[in-house]
């Protein structure tokens, strides 16, 4: 007998079908599920449980253009099946084969490749919110576990969500478990949702008997949202979802497919933000699945059949293009701090080019961003203490075609690490973070204090970790980062921009490409963003001792300038590289890894930066002087280089 599923080569061949034959093409995923699973392993059962609302979004929504976000994206088996790779997916899992989550590589209908829980609002609501700056008119859905549900970043995707009262629609399958049974007290709230789904039916009865009414005026139609309000608490109480701005709707089940269809029709034209509650049985059609403890959660390997590999796509990676001559640079003032000089950057940027949006979480003040809400409110979003949920929306914007300004305080953006990995840097979006308090943040002390950022960033493809030395610098930088097709973090102090020498720059900035500042043959200071101004003072004050050394500007911890590295050690006695960071993890064992790399003599580089403890409260300047790390503390790190180089023809004494 030929299976219906043979014939389904993309979503649009389901259009055509009757009820009976769907439910056919559901049986017939079902079965492929359960066989393939069972050769390479796979999640079975949250595959199992979506297979008739899959069906039913494909059918109702045009996903070729509107867009379709699941969390975690583990229960995809049956959208893959029915969006052109059924042929492969007899390779799951295996190497070379279809991934076990969503892949944008493999289809255009997978909008980002996921693993993890709980993003998919805030993402969705980025490409939502992404979509309107770009002119484009499209559905975008999350679908949301009830276990992923228990995930804070959730309802902060939630809270934004209802604030904005974006047409967003998020589906809510509930099966009651995510891996494991669902704990904590949602798992109670929606044990009285499902059992009481009456609200919805009473308030669309009032609604009904509102338009029957022959004298209607805006003081009835007020008394009978009262009623219906009274409906509302008196059935079951505050609706969490309603409370957060969401038009709800359910229970609805999920392996009904008429029914599924009905409800999607339902609430796809609603102009507001609605949350489909549909309830399904994970593990759905699979023997014992009522009563496994694990729901038929994963299937184990059983005999792995021979399997043709096909090609992956090719590794993600950046080129850098273009250069500038050498030219002299007016130094920056120093009645400006570098937040200032950030926000007219992105103000600046912002004008010339409409793609540029910024977001803070919760600190415009502190950040800059206040001004830039001023003149573009329009391109200007505050995720509240949100952020993990601002890197999610963040790369929802980047997926929608902007350019994304993250102004986050280094140390604040350390909650985010899962989401710089997951959304941005795995997905490659070019989203650009603007670390604020980069480095010593004085007062605030080791709460504040941002030396982690170097090391928190750089394991991470497709980002480019960088700093600049003065406020013209973190300009260019910007520019060149809004350029690119990775993400970028620029890293910048609480402080006041340098006062200090007339310095040469490139004017266009190339990825890692390292910049002589100064000449000299006795020695070099290879110096990371905010450091080269203290490294120049140093060498100044080394040259009036007779010490005669060279100041590198890095620009970039990643990747680091090899070229930049080999030269160094073949024409110096030795090299101090020097951080406002911990040294674990940092600038200096990013230099050393490239001379590792690029066969360089690593004995000659030595390393000044933040030791590894908590440092505590104080003001910049103090702590820099504490440890080591202003112009005094860096000459005296050198000069100890230079007589362990034996270079010094007498002591120099400071």
């Amino acid at each position: 007998m030929t299976r219906i599923l043979d014939s389904i080569n993309s979503p649009a061949d389901l259009k055509p079908l009757s009820l009976e034959q769907l439910r056919q093409v559901a049986q017939e995923i079902r079965d492929e599920v359960e066989l393939v699973t069972h050769q390479t392993g796979g999640h079975l059962g949250s595959a199992l449980g979506v297979v008739e609302m899959t069906l039913a979004l494909h059918r109702v929504y045009d996903f070729s253009v509107d867009r379709l976000i699941w969390d975690v994206s583990h229960q995809i088996y049956p959208h893959k099946l029915i969006t052109g790779r059924r042929d492969r997916f007899r390779t799951l899992r295996q190497f070379g084969g279809l991934s076990g989550f969503s892949s944008p590589a493999e289809s255009p209908y997978d909008v980002y490749m996921f693993g993890h829980a709980g993003t998919a609002v805030s993402t969705a609501l980025g490409v939502l919110c992404g979509d309107g700056h770009q002119g484009r008119d499209r559905k975008v859905v999350a679908i949301v576990g009830d276990g992923s549900m228990t995930a804070g970043v959730a309802y902060e995707g939630l809270n934004n969500a209802g604030g904005l009262k974006k047409p967003l629609l998020v589906i809510l399958n509930d099966n009651r478990w995510s891996i494991s049974q669902t704990v904590g007290a949602l798992s109670t709230y929606l044990d009285k949702i499902r059992t009481a789904p009456i609200y919805r039916e009473a308030k669309n009865e009032l609604k009904s008997l509102l338009e029957r009414l022959p004298l209607v005026g805006m003081p009835m139609e007020r008394v009978l949202e009262a009623v219906a309000h009274g409906v509302k608490h008196t059935i079951h109480g505050v609706n969490i979802f309603e409370e957060l701005g969401f038009d709800y709707y359910g229970p609805v089940d999920g392996h009904d497919l008429a029914a599924m269809e009905k409800a999607l029709r339902q609430v796809k034209d609603i102009g507001k933000p609605v949350l489909l509650h549909v309830l399904t049985e994970k593990g759905h059609g699979h023997p014992g699945a009522e009563t496994d403890s694990q729901r038929a959660h994963a299937a184990k390997v059983g005999a792995t059949p021979a399997l043709k590999l096909i090609a992956g796509p090719a590794p993600a990676g950046a080129s850098a293009t273009g250069g500038g001559k050498i030219e002299p640079a007016k130094p920056p003032t120093a009645t400006k701090t570098w937040t200032q000089v950030f926000a007219e950057s992105a103000i600046e940027l912002a004008r010339s080019d409409k793609r540029v949006i910024a977001l803070n979480a919760a600190m415009p003040e502190g950040t800059g961003l206040s001004k830039f809400q001023k003149e573009f409110p329009d391109r200007y979003y505050d995720a509240g203490i949100c952020e993990q949920h601002a890197i999610a929306f963040a790369s929802g914007l980047a997926l929608s075609g902007n350019r994304p300004i993250a102004a986050i305080y280094s140390t604040f953006l350390q909650r985010a690490f899962d989401q710089i990995m997951h959304e941005v840097c795995l997905n490659k979006h070019p989203v650009l973070f603007c670390l604020d308090r980069g480095g010593i943040a004085g007062d605030d002390g080791p709460t504040h204090h941002g030396v982690f950022d170097i090391a928190y960033m750089r394991p991470f493809p497709n980002i480019a970790v960088a700093a600049p030395k003065d406020g013209h610098e973190l300009y260019r930088m910007m520019e060149w980062a809004l350029k690119q097709d990775i993400a970028a973090a620029l890293r910048y102090p609480r402080a006041n921009v340098p006062d200090g020498e007339t310095v040469n720059f490139t004017k266009e900035i190339r990825i890692g490409e390292a910049e002589w500042v100064r000449e000299g043959k006795q020695g070099a200071i290879l110096a990371y963003g905010a450091m080269v101004y203290p490294a120049l003072e140093a060498a100044r004050r080394l040259a009036e001792k007779g010490l005669d050394l060279a100041v590198v500007n890095a620009r970039f911890a990643k990747p680091v300038d090899e070229e930049a590295i080999q030269r160094l050690a073949a024409e110096q006695p030795f090299v101090l590289t020097v951080e406002d960071h911990q040294l674990l993890g940092g600038f200096g064992s990013a230099v050393l890894e490239g001379a590792q790399t690029c066969g360089a003599d690593a004995r000659k580089f030595a390393r000044i930066g933040i030791p590894d403890r908590f440092i505590e409260h104080g003001s910049r300047p103090k702590l820099l002087e504490m440890l080591g790390l202003d112009a005094a503390g860096i000459a005296r790190s050198a000069v100890k280089c230079a007589e362990r180089a034996g270079v010094l023809s007498k002591p120099i004494v400071l």
